[in-house]
């Protein structure tokens, strides 16, 4: 399959799907793009706006995989938005602000545009959302395609890097980077159930191919 993965971060949706596909990874922020051709040489890296490539590009695609940015729809945002401090007083540890909406334009441009595969992920919003999801694991996903159910065991949010980085199965150690590693990490989807998600959509293509 061509495959066109947006957001693609240091790869961690990306980890277990193989050579036998053709991916095109999109990544705006050029260290963590460096730190993904590191780990997958043969891909294809553009960097870039994932949501601008995604509208330019969608028709040369078969499979679509699109993890936008989830902060301003997490619960934990919204869960950290006050805390106190040792007096007692009651502060803004994170500043309010509107969702970002990209998330849904992309899921209702696939709906409407795309005639392949396609998933969105993103996490569990402290808001209903907007659109119907299936929620697997720590996950909200949006797709045309079933997704069987599936447990996944995933790393506290309190997790150190040593623990995510097992956990991940990415070794960044040896990157120095300007960003925080624990928050590289954390953003890395599991690999698998990347890999079950994308299994699902070959088993899908395989039963179509059947009538």
């Amino acid at each position: 399959m061509k495959i066109l993965n947006l957001y693609a971060g240091i790869g961690g949706n990306r980890k277990l799907w193989g050579d036998e596909h053709e991916v095109t990874a999109v990544e705006n922020n050029p260290e963590i793009l460096s730190i993904y051709e590191s780990f997958f040489p043969e891909d294809k890296t553009i960097l870039g706006d994932a949501h601008q490539y995604l509208l330019n590009h969608f028709q040369e695609f078969d499979f679509i995989w699109s993890s936008p940015p989830c902060p301003t729809h997490s619960r934990v945002r919204k869960q950290l938005a006050f805390r106190r401090n040792k007096d007692g007083e009651k502060y803004l540890q994170n500043k309010p602000v509107f969702p970002d909406m990209r998330l849904y334009q992309e899921i209702i441009f696939l709906q409407g545009y795309f005639k392949g595969f396609w998933i969105v992920e993103n996490v569990i919003s402290y808001y209903e959302p907007l659109i119907k999801p299936q929620k697997i694991a720590r996950h909200f996903i949006w797709s045309n395609f079933k997704i069987k159910p599936i447990e996944i065991k995933g790393a506290t949010h309190q997790a150190t890097i040593k623990e995510m980085q097992n956990h991940k199965g990415f070794d960044i150690s040896q990157f120095k980077l300007k960003h925080r590693k624990d928050t590289i990490l954390r953003n890395c989807v599991d690999s698998n159930l990347a890999l079950h998600i994308l299994n699902c959509a070959l088993n899908k293509s395989e039963e179509q191919k059947t009538f």
